[in-house]
């Protein structure tokens, strides 16, 4: 995990673009997300197949397997907010799957605050721009605008972020 910061200091750490380490993307957990997702088409199930009739050399980590990763990368480079209580995911603007994520591939995630406001009395949404690159490849897997919500003791909300 990475630094912690307290409720009041998140407006400072708006701009400021954070870099997790690196994820291999392994057949094996290729295979058990499309266990979980019941979406076993051949592209990332089956690397003879997928060598041999798609256009990516072998099979591809599924998109939402992509989209998953998000929450290991914001856990690893991300600071900790001191006061939280749980983190919830609110939603993606402007999804975009820009590459596949070849099998064996290293990948981690960019991401830059862009704004926190807050929702309630014990809820702080946050904006962040996020792309998860690929170990020598031009075009990141994805980008998107991820929206977050911070939830918190009311009692513990600074007068103004």
């Amino acid at each position: 995990m990475a630094i912690e910061i307290s409720l009041g200091d998140v407006k400072d750490q708006i701009g400021i673009p954070r870099v997790s380490r690196w994820f291999e993307v392994t057949q094996a957990m290729i295979d058990a997300f499309a266990d979980a997702t019941e979406d076993h088409q051949f592209i990332h199930t089956d690397p003879v197949r997928a060598a041999a009739e798609s256009p990516f050399g072998g099979t591809i980590a599924h998109g939402f397997l992509s989209v998953s990763l998000l929450s290991a990368m914001n856990y690893d480079c991300l600071p900790h907010i001191r006061e939280q209580t749980m983190g919830i995911n609110y939603g993606f603007e402007k999804l975009r799957f820009v590459a596949p994520v070849k099998c064996g591939a290293r990948v981690r995630g960019h991401f830059t605050l862009t704004e926190a406001r807050f929702r309630g009395a014990g809820l702080l949404m946050t904006t962040y721009d996020v792309s998860i690159e690929i170990e020598n490849e031009k075009k990141p897997a994805l980008t998107a605008t991820w929206i977050t919500i911070v939830q918190f003791d009311p009692k513990d909300r600074p007068a103004d972020i």
